[in-house]
């Protein structure tokens, strides 16, 4: 239990505000409504830079990390792509915006995505030795890869759809 206190004491408060962050963009999300694709480019881009600044940080140009990490993105961008597969756009012209059906994944999604990469954080700060042990590091750059991936998939997906629009403002299923 102390540990467990010592670690969240220990936790940058910018940690914490983005989990208030992800949690009310999951929550945003299980309604539909309009939305912008600069709005919806906030996650995967966020997951994007701290993915860099964390390899960056802990595995220097180590081309091996890097390799891994995006061997993780490639997999969770078809991932990501799949899960948006029978999702239904229309494109308002008049404001540019997107009108998408309630995406019920998102939540679930942001909290396992900063669960998984706040423990592998977490036990990084705590034993920066594991980051030389393969078995743990291929478990965080393919996990923190992956989780990445699929955000940026999902994105992919949206702006492939935006790309779709049909004359009458409407947008295919992105499939």
């Amino acid at each position: 239990m102390i540990m467990l206190q010592q670690l969240v004491s220990n936790t940058p408060v910018w940690v914490w505000a983005l989990l208030v962050f992800l949690i009310t963009r999951g929550i945003a999300a299980m309604k539909p409504g309009e939305i912008s694709l600069t709005k919806l480019a906030i996650v995967p881009a966020l997951f994007t830079a701290w993915g860099l600044w964390s390899i960056s940080h802990r595995f220097g140009s180590s081309w091996q990390a890097w390799g891994e990490w995006l061997v993780g993105i490639g997999a969770g961008m078809g991932l990501g792509w799949v899960l948006l597969r029978r999702a239904t756009l229309t494109l308002n012209a008049s404001t540019g915006k997107l009108w998408r059906s309630a995406d019920y994944s998102l939540l679930p999604l942001l909290l396992i995505t900063f669960a998984v990469k706040y423990g592998f954080e977490s036990a990084l700060a705590v034993s920066p030795a594991l980051g030389a042990d393969d078995s743990f590091r291929a478990a965080y750059l393919l996990l923190s890869g992956g989780f990445t991936g699929i955000f940026i998939g999902k994105y992919g997906r949206y702006l492939r759809a935006s790309h779709l629009a049909t004359p009458r403002g409407k947008l295919e299923a992105a499939g």
